[in-house]
């Protein structure tokens, strides 16, 4: 997962920096409201941290500058400000959430997790018509129930052709691993149970036997089909 930090206080942007890092994200930093702004037109992020009390400019205005110019990738704003009114201003500004100063970075992390639950879906999907779906080099047929990889057949359990088949209907976008219970197995998340990890391992070894990885595990977050 690609990340943008946009934030001048130099000892939580380290923090953050090397936490995200650590769960596998790519980070890059920001000091002040003009580079991220840039940096976040000009790069695509799965995520945007962005800090309200920055050297330049405002968080609120730096937020609706970027959805101002079609930027839609979710923005958290965290900040030591935390009164009703900036959690209204900031959320109206367009930013998915609004989180406090000091914070545990596990809440961080929860909160990252929810918005991108709550992120809408492409309005554009890879669904046919027959409501075969075409991602790549993959094919997948409900009516035969089949799947193929560049032509190549690909043997699949019918747990593991409802998680790619979920993963296939929003390529690019992080499945989290809850609602990939929710979706496959009907059931709500268990964190005693790591039925998703055994079931993504098969999966992703049987398509990897075919071609390069094609399904990422975004660590703390879920995984994706890789476009």
């Amino acid at each position: 997962m690609k990340l943008l930090i946009i934030e001048d206080e130099v000892e939580l942007a380290a923090v953050l920096h090397r936490g995200l890092s650590n769960e596998g994200s790519t980070v890059t930093l920001a000091t002040d409201g003009n580079t991220g702004i840039e940096l976040a037109c000009s790069v695509v992020f799965d995520f945007i941290l962005l800090d309200v009390n920055l050297p330049d400019r405002n968080g609120f205005e730096v937020c609706k500058t970027l959805r101002d110019a079609g930027v839609i990738t979710p923005i958290i704003m965290v900040t030591a400000r935390d009164d009703v009114a900036d959690r209204i201003r900031g959320l109206k500004s367009g930013a998915d959430d609004y989180l406090s100063k000091p914070f545990a970075f596990d809440e961080l992390l929860a909160r990252m997790d929810a918005v991108q639950r709550r992120v809408e879906r492409p309005l554009s999907t890879p669904v046919q018509p027959d409501g075969s779906i075409t991602v790549a080099d993959l094919h997948f047929d409900p009516r035969t129930m089949t799947l193929t990889r560049s032509g190549n057949p690909v043997q699949l359990t019918v747990k593991e052709m409802g998680v790619l088949r979920l993963l296939m209907e929003s390529p690019g976008s992080v499945i989290s691993r809850s609602e990939i219970l929710r979706s496959v197995w009907g059931i709500e998340d268990d964190p005693l149970t790591n039925i998703v990890e055994v079931y993504l391992s098969r999966l992703r070894r049987k398509l990897n036997a075919l071609g390069p990885p094609i399904v990422e595990n975004v660590r703390g977050f879920g995984y994706r089909l890789i476009t």
